[in-house]
This record gives structure tokens, sequence and C-alpha cells, in this order.
């Protein structure tokens, strides 16, 4: 039988949630020394080794979002935007926010005026295909 493009040979194909028998025996012999490897690396860690201090604070301790206790002023025009930014610049500024929770913000900010932007483009455009009302 030739292949068929687009055609699976096994469409059936490998049930959902099934795990791979290496992946579950892998997965065994963690759980037996994940107590003993994960001290191991917080003892590198702790003496300095790069690797194993990163692998800690990535995966052992990884650093979760929290609230930030900062304030946007309202927001509801793309002029409310820019003076949302401008205040995420000024908390960085004053130490209020750090550079990491800016960006965050700041993201949100641009989102929000693309979605002001997109907003006034459908109605302008519904304007041009209705008439002026």
């Amino acid at each position: 039988m030739k292949f068929q493009p687009g055609q699976s040979g096994n469409p059936a194909g490998r049930p959902r949630g099934s795990r791979n028998r290496r992946t579950i025996a892998s997965e065994r012999l963690f759980d037996g020394a994940a107590e003993r490897l994960t001290a191991t690396v917080i003892d590198l860690a702790g003496q300095g080794h790069p690797v194993a201090l990163r692998l800690a604070m990535e995966r052992i301790c990884p650093t979760k979002d929290r609230p930030v206790a900062f304030e946007l002023p309202g927001m509801a025009t793309a002029a409310d935007a820019v003076a949302a930014m401008g205040s995420v610049v000024q908390g960085v500024a004053d130490g209020d926010l750090t550079p990491r929770d800016a960006a965050q913000l700041a993201a949100l900010i641009q989102a929000f005026a693309r979605t002001l932007s997109t907003a006034d483009l459908e109605r302008e455009l519904k304007e041009l295909v209705q008439g002026p009302a």
C-alpha cells in the first residue's frame, strides 16, 4: 500500500494520555531518589557550582507571580494608556516596581491600547460602509 499524502498510516494512533515505557521507568527511578538528588543540587549550589545554582533557582524554588501593589490610573482611551505607561516608568524610577514587573505591566497596557485601536478601526470602517449617521 502506497502512502497517501494527508492520510496517517495509523489513524487510531497512540491513545491520548498514554506514556512511553521509558518515561514511566525514568519517573519511577527519579521518584525514589528525588529527595537525595534535590539535597545534592542544593549542596552544590551552596558551594557555588553555577549549573547547580541555576537549576536550584529555576526549578527547585522558581519565582512565582505575585500581586503587585501598584495602582494604575484608569484607562478608557489611548491617551489614558500613555498616562498609564508614564506611571509605570515613574514606578520603576521611584523603586515601587521592579523592571520585570514594569515590563509585564507595560505589555498589559500595550495590549489594551491595541484593543482600543482595533475597536476604533472597526467603528471607523462601519461608518464608512454605512455612511454618516
